[in-house]
């Protein structure tokens, strides 16, 4: 596995094997397909924006990134932790991250995208990689984040008529009465 460190192709030949290092990763700054990168337990994650979130992932499929193995979110409503996001990305409530594999470099990178609250829509992953259906579905049915182009956004896990995605942080914590039997005299 390389040395994720280095912050971009050391040779001219390196720089053509087309990992998606472009001319920012020359000065200093590495981005992958015009997406700033940062390291996260030794693996490159790329910041997205949004409206590209389904052009860079047709760019990583075409440059060997054959297989998307998660898609989740995140909400960070009330966190005052670090978010470890690069300069020029702007913090929105939710967070949608995808992993890939190339099986070819035997290699993995994360892509994150902010969504904000007051539209969480962005483009499905599914045309490209079909494996992503009930992950994205996931994704809607407990976060709300809309999909768009998903082939069925209906829940996976929560009945239709729920009210609500569960994981949102603003999401009511449920309770079950319980009735206790009286002791036996």
């Amino acid at each position: 596995m390389a040395d994720l460190t280095e912050t971009g192709p050391e040779t001219e030949d390196e720089a053509a094997e087309g990992d998606g290092l472009g001319p920012e990763a020359e000065a200093g700054t590495e981005a992958v397909f015009g997406c700033p990168v940062a390291y996260s337990r030794d693996q490159r994650v790329i910041h997205v924006d949004r409206s590209a979130w389904f052009e860079v992932a047709s760019q990583l499929l075409a440059d060997g990134w054959n297989m998307c193995v998660d898609v989740t979110a995140v909400d960070y409503l009330g966190f005052a932790g670090r978010r470890d996001l690069p300069p020029g990305i702007t913090a929105q409530r939710f967070e949608v991250v995808a992993s890939f594999i190339s099986h070819g470099k035997r290699d993995r990178i994360r892509a994150r995208a902010q969504v904000p609250a007051d539209d969480p829509t962005i483009d499905s992953l599914y045309q490209l990689y079909p494996g992503t259906d009930y992950l994205e579905r996931e994704a809607f049915d407990l976060f709300g984040i809309t999909f768009v182009g998903h082939p069925d956004p209906s829940r996976i896990l929560m009945p239709e008529n729920w009210d609500g995605h569960p994981l949102r942080k603003d999401y009511a914590i449920g309770a079950i009465p319980v009735q206790f039997k009286a002791p036996s005299e």
